[in-house]
């Protein structure tokens, strides 16, 4: 997964002279700290209406500093193991999400790390790759793409979605779409295996297939981005980092009975609540693919957008399985017929669009069209 320029929002290269000062009071170290000072004051107790929104608040702006700073700590390190960085704080982030979610008990629980992985899916693949080749074809009128390293991405999305997703629809150990502790096992360890053998492909083995391209199909070997950080500020960020996790996973627990009650106040389904956490994971993936498309570089935003659903499927699932030895009662993650039919088209169109190397505003169009598809059918199943 190609590491976006979030880096520039939080720290400037030069001297260290007014620089400490601006990232002292910059937003991503202000919000971890009052994000967990916020967890200590509601932790185990009863709170309002309005102390709900202000933990919902904190928990989403939580998230962001946590994603900019694993950014920093990510490219101070550098290649391989900033992909590796960056994916591991996000998964964090996403399974602290469900397990404190499925804890909590509840409806439509057994079926959430199902829900909300699937949902990350189809934000990815539909949702960030649809709004880059709009914006990329809108600003450039046609988008040029690495079709081998695209499609080597797409072809390891949808074998991790058939492993995880499909194939407990249909095995017969247990009844309903469950696999038995065996099956998970080889599920979780298949999924962690191609999600490594694609990182090392994509940032040591066969780098070249996954950099931006000119309008004339030329590589570029290298793009502006800020100096890295100081050891001091990427200690400072991993610092931060730790802290946001925190933050992230403890609000989530507070906040767990405001958000079941907010989805069912508005008469939405419980496997809804799956699609607001993807929601929320992958927002600062999708500011910066968009960001990416304005500058022409259409590889970095589909480097984002399946990089991100590689480790949503390749981390999270094991992660779950592991998880599931001490949560109770099922864990669900085959997909039903309706969702189904949407994975089967999306990897149809997906490939489609993949193949040539190519791509126009009608097929970005078509990718969001399908997003919006599966955003209603989950409100109105």
């Amino acid at each position: 997964m190609q590491l976006p320029d979030l880096n520039e929002l939080l720290w400037k290269p030069g001297p260290m002279t007014a620089g400490p000062v601006a990232k002292v009071f910059s937003w991503t170290v202000i919000v971890p700290v009052l994000a967990i000072v916020l967890l200590a004051l509601t932790w185990g107790r009863e709170i309002g209406v309005l102390v709900q929104v202000l933990v919902a608040f904190a928990l989403a702006g939580a998230v962001l500093s946590a994603v900019n700073h694993a950014e920093v700590v990510a490219h101070r390190v550098g290649e391989p193991f900033g992909s590796l960085v960056l994916a591991v704080a996000v998964t964090v982030i996403e399974v602290g999400l469900i397990v404190t979610l499925m804890a909590g008990g509840g409806p439509g629980t057994a079926s959430l790390a199902r829900d909300t992985v699937f949902a990350a899916v189809m934000i990815t693949c539909n949702g960030i790759v649809g709004i880059a080749l709009v914006i990329g074809a809108v600003r450039f009128h046609l988008t040029i793409f690495n079709a081998e390293g695209t499609g080597a991405a797409l072809a390891t999305v949808t074998t991790l979605a058939t492993l995880s997703l499909v194939l407990p629809t249909f095995t017969l150990g247990r009844p309903g779409p469950e696999f038995t502790p065996p099956q998970l096992a080889f599920a979780a360890i298949a999924s962690l295996a191609l999600y490594v053998i694609f990182v090392i492909t994509q940032t040591v083995r066969h780098r070249d297939f996954f950099l931006p391209l000119t309008s004339a199909g030329e590589v570029v070997e290298a793009e502006d981005h800020a100096a890295p950080p100081s050891n001091r500020w990427a200690l400072a960020s991993l610092g931060l980092l730790l802290i946001a996790l925190v933050a992230v996973v403890g609000l989530a627990k507070v906040e767990t009975p405001a958000i079941q009650a907010g989805v069912a106040a508005v008469g939405f389904p419980p496997s809804f609540v799956g699609v607001v956490i993807a929601l929320l994971v992958l927002l600062p993936e999708t500011l910066a693919a968009a960001r990416a498309a304005r500058r022409d570089r259409i590889q970095t935003s589909l480097n984002l957008a399946f990089g991100s659903a590689m480790a949503s499927i390749g981390l999270t699932i094991p992660a779950i399985a592991v998880a599931s030895i001490w949560l109770e009662g099922p864990l669900v993650l085959g997909l039903d017929a309706t969702q189904m039919v949407l994975l089967l088209v999306t990897v149809v169109v997906a490939i489609l669009t993949v193949v040539p190397g190519r791509a126009t505003r009608l097929q970005g169009a078509v990718h969001l069209v399908l997003l919006a598809a599966f955003l209603f059918l989950a409100v109105n199943p």
